[in-house]
C-alpha cells in the first residue's frame, strides 16, 4: 500500500479558563489515506501546532511512501524523526509524530485484518486490570476497581494533612489488597516527598507520580531509595526512547509511564519497553486504559495495569471515539476487531 493523503484535525476541547496547557493543546486525530482504500486512524497531541506540523512537513514526507509490515512503520517512525530532527526531537512535533505512527498501526492491521496487538506480537493479557484515576470514589469502588489514583498538587503545610485524610478515606473505602497511587503532578519537592512518605506509610501508597520535573533526574536519583517501599513513577512528558534513555541512565525512577499518544506511538513504545527490560525496569504507560496504549499493555510484558478516567465518560462532547472498551469488574478488554478496533465520529472520520 502507498500512502496517497494524510490529514489531521483538532477537535478543540472547551475552555474552562485554569490556564492548564490541555486547554490550548490537546488531542489531534491524524487519518491516513492509501491507494488500496484502507484508511487509518491514530491519536497525538499539541493541539493546533500539532495539527500543522502532520498537514505541512510531515505530510510532504509521507505521501508515496508504502507500509505493507511492521518494519515499514518503523523505518518510517525514523524518516520522520530525522527530517524534523532540526526543529522537534520531543514536545509537540513528537506529539504530533505519534498520531502518525499510531494511524500507521491501525492502517496495516485493518489491512491484514488483524488487531494492532496481533501485530505487536499477539494477545499476552485476555483481560487488563484497570486503575481509576478521577472520578467520585462510590462510583468508582462499584463499578469494580481494585486500585485508584489521585491528584494531589503540594502548596502548604496545610496539604500534608489533606493528603492523609485522602487516603485514609480511600484505603477503608477500597480495602486493604486496593492499590492507591498518589499524582503529585511535579509540585513536590524532596522534603515534601520524604515528609509524605512518613505520614503516608500505614496507609502503603503504591506510587508518587511525578514528583517533580522531568528535568531534575538527579535529585530523582537521590530520592528514589530513600522512598522505598513506595515506588518513584514518572515519563508521561517525556518523548521517544532517547529520552528515556537519559532517565535508565540516571536512575530516576522505579516505574516508567510514557503516554503512547505523545512519546512516539507504539514504535517508540516498544523501543521504551526493550530499554526498560535491559535496565529492570516495570512499564505502564500513561492512559493505558485508552485504546492507544491497551493494544501495547495486552500485548507486551508492561505492566497488568491501566488507567482510566470514569469522569471523562459522562462528557459527550469531548468524545471523538464511540466504541472504546469500557471497564466492567475493574477490568477492561481489548477489542479483537482489526487495526484499534474503534471508530470515529463522523466529524472526524
Amino acid at each position: 500500500m502507498k500512502i496517497t493523503d494524510i490529514k489531521a484535525v483538532y477537535p478543540a476541547r472547551k475552555k474552562k479558563g485554569t490556564g492548564a496547557w490541555q486547554e490550548y493543546y490537546w488531542q489531534i486525530v491524524v487519518r491516513i489515506e492509501t491507494d488500496a482504500s484502507v484508511v487509518g486512524y491514530g491519536y497525538g497531541g499539541g493541539g493546533e501546532p500539532g495539527r500543522l506540523i502532520v498537514n505541512g512537513h510531515l505530510r510532504d514526507a509521507l505521501i508515496g511512501r508504502s507500509v505493507d509490515h511492521v518494519d515499514d512503520i518503523r523505518d518510517t517512525w525514523d524518516y520522520l524523526y530525522s527530517k524534523s530532527l532540526p526543529y522537534g526531537r520531543g514536545g509537540m512535533v513528537i506529539m504530533a509524530l505519534s498520531g502518525i505512527d499510531l494511524a500507521l498501526w491501525d492502517l496495516l492491521g485493518k489491512a491484514e485484518g488483524w488487531p494492532v496487538y496481533e501485530l505487536i506480537g499477539g494477545l499476552k493479557k485476555k483481560t487488563v486490570r484497570a486503575y481509576a484515576t478521577g472520578g467520585e470514589p462510590a462510583r468508582v469502588r462499584d463499578l469494580g476497581y481494585t486500585a485508584v489514583k489521585y491528584s494531589h498538587q503540594w502548596r502548604e503545610d496545610a496539604d500534608y494533612d489533606k493528603a492523609a485524610a485522602l487516603a485514609a478515606r480511600h484505603r477503608e473505602m477500597f480495602g486493604p489488597d486496593a492499590l492507591l497511587m498518589f499524582d503529585c503532578y511535579m509540585s513536590w519537592d524532596g522534603g515534601v516527598a520524604l515528609r509524605m512518605r512518613e505520614l503516608l506509610a500505614e496507609y502503603e501508597p503504591y506510587w508518587f507520580e511525578d514528583l517533580i520535573t522531568p528535568d531534575h533526574l538527579d535529585e530523582l536519583a537521590v530520592l528514589r531509595p530513600r522512598l522505598a517501599p513506595v515506588l518513584l513513577a514518572g515519563g508521561e512528558h517525556d518523548f521517544s526512547h532517547h529520552t528515556f534513555g537519559a532517565i535508565a541512565r540516571s536512575g530516576a525512577l522505579d516505574l516508567w509511564q510514557p503516554d503512547i499518544t505523545w512519546c512516539g506511538g507504539i514504535t517508540a513504545g516498544l523501543r521504551i519497553l526493550e530499554l526498560a527490560r535491559a535496565h529492570g525496569i516495570p512499564v505502564c504507560p500513561h492512559r493505558g486504559g485508552e485504546i492507544w496504549g491497551l493494544h501495547l499493555i495486552a500485548a507486551t510484558d508492561c505492566m497488568d495495569l491501566a488507567e482510566t478516567h470514569p469522569d471523562r465518560r459522562s462528557d459527550p462532547d469531548g468524545t471523538v471515539l464511540l466504541d472504546e472498551p469500557l471497564v466492567s469488574g475493574g477490568e477492561i478488554v481489548p477489542p479483537d476487531r482489526p487495526g484499534f478496533g474503534v471508530t470515529l465520529k463522523s466529524a472526524y472520520a
